[in-house]
């Protein structure tokens, strides 16, 4: 009796320490505790696709037609993804009466390299920045079961100097500079934008961002040698948190460049060089 009350005492402790431990470290090496997380959750995504069980968070793929109609959205309307690498969650939003509507969060089963944009081949990084997919990018016969190019580099990628190909959202839960969501995700996936890019949608918007960046965050993360990118992707994140309709993308210089987009504006136009025209001088 005495042995099995020092064990609960053993395990009641270690339920108090570990937690306590962790934060005592998360708040002196945030950097440090924050890439020890995200290889946790890599592995333990890993290990329960390898099993075959489905990762917490994933919809009913059965009911897609349901779902849908819950909406109020149907298939072959406007989509638009983001993607969020540390929360480990790719959103797909439909349109609906002019403006996105967040139809499904999934969750991310592997993404490669560390939070920070892909700057050159080989480095093992997954994408951050604007991209657009057209039906080229589709390649419904991948070695990752279905796949598309997010096509980078993009114009911005191209005028930093940055160098990469072939980064894909695929199947599967392997990644080498990819987002892999596993074969029964991306069928789903695929059967939105496949139907958006077969109606009036000649390409979809994918924003990949390092975390959801608001103030906070990005405060967290004031040391980073990717603070100064981050912020730059703020403007088009803010854009389309007021209003869901995504911004105008361009590339100025070397910088990204937004402008709204405005209501029933689906995120189609080219991210081309380009710096937005200057507003009017203001009537005196």
């Amino acid at each position: 009796m005495r042995a099995l009350k020092a064990g609960f005492r053993l395990i009641l402790l270690l339920l108090i320490a570990v937690p306590v431990v962790a934060g005592v470290y998360a708040l002196a090496r945030p950097v440090e505790a924050e890439r020890d997380w995200i290889g946790l959750q890599r592995y333990w995504r890993v290990t329960a696709s390898r099993f075959g069980i489905p990762l917490p968070g994933t919809p009913d793929l059965s009911d897609l037609n349901g779902r849908l109609a819950a909406h109020g959205v149907s298939a072959g309307d406007p989509v638009l993804l983001r993607i969020f690498k540390r929360e480990f969650e790719l959103e797909l939003w439909l349109m609906r009466d002019g403006r996105f509507h967040r139809f499904a969060t999934y969750p991310i089963c592997k993404w490669s390299g560390e939070l920070g944009p892909k700057i050159k081949t080989g480095d093992r990084q997954a994408p951050e920045g604007f991209y657009t997919v057209d039906k080229q990018a589709l390649n419904p016969n991948s070695a990752w079961h279905r796949s598309f190019n997010l096509g980078f580099p993009n114009a911005f990628d191209r005028a930093s100097g940055r160098t990469g190909s072939l980064l894909m959202v695929h199947g599967g839960c392997g990644s080498i500079g990819c987002y892999a969501m596993t074969n029964p995700v991306i069928d789903e996936i695929w059967r939105l934008v496949t139907a958006a890019l077969g109606g009036k949608q000649p390409r979809f918007q994918v924003q990949v961002y390092p975390f959801r960046l608001t103030e906070k965050n990005l405060s967290r993360h004031i040391a980073s040698p990717q603070h100064a990118f981050w912020t730059s992707l703020k403007p088009g994140y803010d854009l389309f948190e007021a209003s869901q309709t995504p911004p105008k993308v361009s590339v100025c210089g070397k910088s990204y460049a937004f402008a709204p987009g405005g209501e029933g504006y689906d995120g189609s136009g080219p991210i081309e060089a380009g710096c937005p025209a200057a507003p009017p001088p203001a009537a005196p």
